[in-house]
């Protein structure tokens, strides 16, 4: 093993790691195909910046934030999203779910040492939206 001093110093570090889910939607207001009931499988991408190691050599553990983002996407899975509360009063946009998923991350992984720096929602393989604080 290498003498982690002979390593670069400082800059920051960004983990990347995903989650999926499958659910149906349909957006009020919109004028197309989709403000008619459909679905996606969603996939969720969750990026975690931090500029500090911990004793091992990471930022945080891959396994702790795709637990967590998994426990928020089960909440998801194969559900109608308009009749998940918040999205029963705020229209179910991809835009809508990154927001909602980094809110409920960054209960867990805004600390003093790293943060949730950007949740990208992907509606199918051609059109995504993320979302930075």
């Amino acid at each position: 093993m290498s003498n982690p001093s002979s390593l670069p110093s400082g800059g920051s570090y960004t983990l990347t790691t995903e989650v999926e889910f499958a659910a149906a939607h349909r957006l009020h207001g919109y004028d197309g195909n989709c403000s008619q009931l459909h679905g996606h499988n969603w996939r969720v991408v969750i990026e975690v910046t931090g500029q500090r190691l911990d004793r091992v050599g990471m930022v945080v553990d891959f396994k702790a934030i795709r637990t967590r983002a998994r426990e928020i996407a089960k909440e998801l899975d194969h559900a109608y999203l308009n009749e998940v509360p918040p999205f029963d009063t705020v229209n179910p946009t991809a835009e809508h779910l990154a927001a909602y998923f980094h809110q409920a991350l960054a209960t867990t992984f805004d600390t003093d040492t790293y943060g949730v720096s950007a949740v990208t929602v992907w509606e199918n393989a051609r059109s995504a939206v993320t979302f930075r604080p």
